[in-house]
């Protein structure tokens, strides 16, 4: 008889957890955190298992010692390089213990990005042959802010895996999202199950039903500031105009299922246009169409973000016609909001805007702040901002330079390191970064700077903050070309000219 194992994650139905053998299944995490914590909750849960582990030594993913589980555990390295991991199936077989069916590999993203699309491909082939002949079941647990590549790879193996897993963090809680998962003989796919962290052991949250709409009666209906129609009158009898936010936010909190319009002509108002959309959503649940038209230009990139992680369907932008905003209310109907909306609005905010700093940081106060900034997840892979080293030009010293660096927004740091000024600028888009800078420097930043370098992905700036901190003096300082000497041409001794008088003959200019 088959040998179910288990990932052992508390209150989560049997078939969205139970591992078949032989089998081989893939869970991903973006946080290195949570994938620790979700392997210990494994080890955990099981009478054996064999530990094998590229990311750390796999003796620390077991300090401090976990209170359960088996009191032996075969552990093995791998080293982290292409080769190693092309040869782990034939390894698989060598350490197969014999009173374990089950192993568990822990690495790191970067390890499966050594490989192309169609090597892990058929690694997994190859592996699954192995596991089948041996009967063994392999999970494989990937950890990594890279993780959305390797996961939309995984999309294209569901022959060659029986489950692809994936753990979210969402500031609040987590998410347990399921590709598919196979277990006896039942095949379940595109589930999501919610999570919460007690005792370092994942735990299933009980369900809620508030996002459902209770009743569709005012599913016709829209609650709008009398503002957003530009004094026109009510386009139908189903449009109930009021004549300001805190009035349609009041009226809202009766409906169900309506299209609720919010104005926005200052940046002033933006928490509080927050805290309505927020509590709505909250309560009234996902029926609700939630609309903002931007009156004024006011939104910043960053507060476009809080709005839309408030519940917010869609926001109209300034300089969109009243035809082009009539569109986008049609185009909204019918709508359920899925999404999950933290329950605490400040920690929303908190994450959505980390960064409380401007201006001069030490380098390591700015590697830190820089590094917290990356690591959340809550803010869109790739669209944290931009990191760029700026070199002054020669006969200039960026010790100088970092005087006339002013910046106004939070979340734009600068620091020092080497011969160059480095900058991160929060929330800010490539297209918007000669703007940036020419806000920032009081002095035209093409004339004090010789060149720039920028950073845009979670990877590529975490890999360069690394590089700062460890090694700040020589942080991508190349030395300066080496110009040829000058041969100075010796000049001619030309005989001295003297001064010669002259008198003008003023007399004769006067009779003629």
């Amino acid at each position: 008889m088959k040998k179910p194992w288990s990932l052992g994650l508390k209150q989560v139905q049997s078939e969205f957890i139970m591992m078949d053998t032989p089998g081989c299944y893939w869970v991903t995490a973006t946080r290195e955190e949570d994938g620790r914590t979700f392997i210990r909750q494994v080890i955990a849960s099981q009478q054996a298992l064999t530990l094998i582990s590229s990311a750390e030594k796999p003796q620390r993913l077991l300090q401090p010692v976990p209170a359960e589980g088996p009191d032996r555990i075969p552990m093995y390295s791998l080293k982290k390089n292409r080769k190693s991991l092309l040869q782990l199936s034939d390894d698989l077989m060598r350490i197969h213990n014999s009173k374990s069916g089950l192993m568990v590999f822990y690495c790191d993203v970067s390890h499966w990005n050594t490989l192309s699309g169609q090597e892990i491909s058929d690694w997994l082939k190859k592996t699954r042959r192995r596991l089948i002949t041996q009967k063994i079941t392999l999970l494989i647990l990937t950890t990594g802010f890279e993780i959305s590549h390797l996961r939309n790879h995984l999309q294209h193996c569901f022959r060659q895996l029986d489950g692809a897993a994936h753990i979210d963090h969402q500031q609040d809680s987590w998410q347990y999202r399921i590709s598919w998962w196979n277990y006896n003989n039942v095949l379940i796919a595109d589930r999501a199950v919610r999570l919460t962290l007690t005792q370092e052991r994942f735990t299933a949250l009980p369900q809620s039903e508030k996002n459902q709409p209770l009743s569709l009666n005012d599913e016709n209906n829209y609650i709008a500031e009398q503002q957003v129609l530009e004094g026109a009158p009510p386009l139908s009898k189903q449009w109930l105009l009021y004549e300001s936010n805190a009035q349609v936010f009041s009226r809202a909190q009766q409906a169900s299922t309506a299209t609720v319009i919010f104005s926005l002509a200052r940046n002033e108002q933006i928490n509080e246009l927050a805290e309505y959309i927020h509590g709505l959503r909250l309560t009234r649940g996902g029926g609700l169409k939630i609309v903002l038209r931007e009156m004024q230009t006011s939104l910043r990139y960053s507060d476009e973000r809080l709005l839309l992680a408030c519940g917010v369907n869609v926001i109209v932008p300034h300089g969109a016609s009243l035809s082009r905003f009539l569109s986008a209310l049609e185009g909204i109907q019918g709508q359920i909001w899925s999404r999950h909306i933290p329950g605490d609005l400040t920690l929303l905010k908190n994450a959505m805007q980390p960064l409380q700093e401007r201006g001069y940081l030490p380098l390591d106060a700015f590697c830190d702040a820089v590094r917290r900034l990356v690591s959340n997840t809550v803010l869109p892979e790739n669209g944290k901002g931009l990191l760029v080293a700026l070199r002054p030009v020669p006969g200039m010293k960026a010790e100088q330079l970092i005087a006339l660096c002013k910046p106004r927004r939070y979340g734009d740091l600068a620091t020092l390191t080497g011969q160059r000024i480095c900058l991160f600028l929060s929330s800010c888009r490539y297209s918007d970064l000669d703007t940036a800078l020419r806000s920032i420097f009081r002095l035209p930043h093409d004339e004090i700077f010789s060149n720039r370098l920028v950073w845009f992905e979670d990877a590529q700036i975490l890999t360069e903050i690394s590089q700062m901190n460890d090694a700040p003096g020589a942080w991508h300082d190349l030395p300066l070309p080496t110009l040829a000497p000058v041969i100075k041409q010796p000049v001619s001794q030309q005989p001295r000219i003297h001064p010669q008088p002259v008198t003008l003959l003023q007399n004769e200019v006067e009779s003629e």
